[in-house]
């Protein structure tokens, strides 16, 4: 490590990762600190954590945004990278954040994550650069407090750094959909709670306009087949968010 470097934690929350995690921990060695939030897993995630050197802390579930800033909030370190148990730090991200960290220009920075899809990483689309601001001083910045679609808050300016933080869920396509319809749950109760409407407009035109912006904007036809199917999946997330928040202003109308 430079000694000049600002000492670094490394944050990650799991729940039965031991099919992803070693990966994660082989790419985040370079910190001074590994700490891992799991919320009861028993699949052997904490023995596989443990005999990588991180601190083990159980927490129960409290919500993707509470339990990533419980993380942060454990560390020992200000300087925090924030990571899922199914991203690994590429060795061009490694020498950025280094080099970034020998003299911050500012408190927060952003990379871009490169998602692995039906045996395919995206390159463009929706799906990359997909940029992720998860490196940062935590004295200036903290997760959002949301369930899902939690976001990273700083007032501070967000520097960019180069190379790519790689996302290899390698779940089937059947448990991504299975997720999908929880986050889209999740949003929709998320809208609703912040007043906002479901409207016949947005049901109709939300999937078209995010097909538009995605699949041919940002060229995500260039990803062949696995971009034709991961934008066909998120223009059908924001049909069926805007569907659920329709159901429930409903029956909450029915209820007065």
């Amino acid at each position: 490590m430079p000694a000049t470097r600002q000492p670094l934690s490394v944050a990650i929350i799991t729940l039965n990762a031991a099919s992803q995690l070693e990966d994660c921990l082989k790419s985040a060695r370079f910190a001074d600190e590994i700490i891992v939030v799991d919320s009861g897993s028993t699949d052997g995630t904490v023995a596989l954590a443990e005999r990588y050197g991180a601190r083990v802390i159980q927490q129960d579930w409290l919500g993707f945004g509470p339990q990533k800033q419980f993380a942060v909030d454990a560390a020992r370190h200000d300087w925090v990278l924030c990571l899922d148990a199914d991203e690994r730090v590429s060795l061009s991200l490694q020498a950025s954040i280094e080099t970034a960290l020998q003299q911050p220009s500012t408190a927060a920075f952003r990379f871009p994550r490169c998602n692995r899809f039906l045996g395919h990483y995206l390159k463009h689309g929706e799906g990359y650069p997909d940029w992720s601001l998860r490196l940062f001083d935590r004295r200036q910045a903290r997760w959002s407090n949301d369930a899902v679609h939690e976001k990273v808050e700083t007032r501070a300016s967000i520097g960019q750094l180069s190379g790519d933080l790689l996302h290899d869920s390698a779940e089937s396509l059947a448990s991504y959909l299975t997720k999908q319809n929880r986050y889209t749950t999740l949003a929709a109760d998320m809208a609703l709670a912040a007043g906002k409407r479901a409207t016949f407009g947005r049901i109709a035109f939300s999937p078209l306009v995010r097909f538009i912006k995605f699949y041919l904007i940002r060229q995500g036809f260039r990803d062949g087949l696995p971009g034709l199917i991961h934008i066909a999946i998120g223009c059908f997330n924001s049909f069926m968010k805007y569907s659920k928040m329709l159901e429930r202003q409903k029956s909450d109308a029915t209820l007065r």
